[in-house]
């Protein structure tokens, strides 16, 4: 089994292609401005006459699914996907995918149902389905346990980012309790949406419980947004904040170095 990450250009999250001899599996795609490059490089990893089974899509957002039909196409491949999302996916619906925040429409396809706990063979091992969700009320995770791999999908959308909630179908209590899945798993690597992969146990669990406690001071708060957010750009999808956690008051911080 090989588990290759095809890193994001731009806006793209992460696709991660999972190669095995029972089936080749793909996980997110990225948006459709650069879906020409992403069939390029699954070719130079499973070659031009391999077959890819299926694709995964862990949320409806544009920027993780937008090139989802030109690859269905192309592999004539099923592309699976959460049942909350497959309304919109099927629609093109540019609100609750965010393909609007792009200025770019969302290519329609139709999906199949992903389920929790679903397994796909990859050879001897699986990929197994873990619903994750928060950002969006269709967000999943992937979990290949032989070699502890997570693929965290948008719960992570960077090592240092925490996902927003305040989006359609978003729910800040959802991502705190789907944190609590990713860390039960106990993952030796974690492929966020963005950014390289984090590597060894331990620093998996360090990224994953300052997310955890991040969104527990949210709940604690009422939801209430960090007041060092500013207002997203345009064409942000996850409205990462700058900086990217929120830094104590001054006066605070003298306090402590006091």
């Amino acid at each position: 089994m090989r588990i290759i990450r095809l890193p994001g250009i731009h806006h793209d999250v992460n696709a991660t292609l999972i190669c095995g001899d029972a089936g080749n599996y793909l996980i997110d795609v990225g948006t459709s401005w650069y879906q020409l490059l992403i069939q390029e490089r699954i070719r130079g990893k499973i070659g031009d006459d391999g077959k890819l089974d299926g694709v995964i899509l862990t949320c409806r957002r544009y920027n993780h699914s937008g090139g989802a039909a030109f690859l269905h196409e192309e592999f004539s491949t099923p592309v699976y996907a959460h049942p909350n999302a497959a309304q919109a996916l099927a629609t093109g619906d540019f609100f609750t995918t965010w393909a609007n925040r792009y200025d770019s429409d969302m290519p329609p396809i139709e999906t199949e149902e992903l389920v929790d706990g679903q397994l796909f063979a990859i050879d001897d091992a699986s990929i197994e389905i873990v619903e994750t969700p928060g950002h969006c009320n269709d967000a999943i995770a992937v979990w290949q346990a032989e070699k502890s791999v997570l693929i965290a999908g948008p719960t992570i959308p960077r090592a240092q980012s925490p996902a927003r909630w305040d989006m359609p179908t978003g729910c800040a209590p959802d991502i705190l309790d789907s944190i609590e899945t990713l860390l039960e798993l106990e993952a030796e690597t974690l492929i966020p949406a963005h950014g390289e992969a984090i590597r060894s146990k331990s620093a998996v669990e360090d990224i994953l419980n300052r997310h955890h406690t991040f969104f527990a001071e949210v709940i604690e708060d009422d939801g209430n947004m960090p007041h060092l957010w500013p207002r997203p750009a345009p064409t942000c999808n996850y409205l990462t904040p700058r900086p990217t956690w929120p830094e104590p008051p001054a006066n605070s911080k003298q306090q402590n170095d006091d």
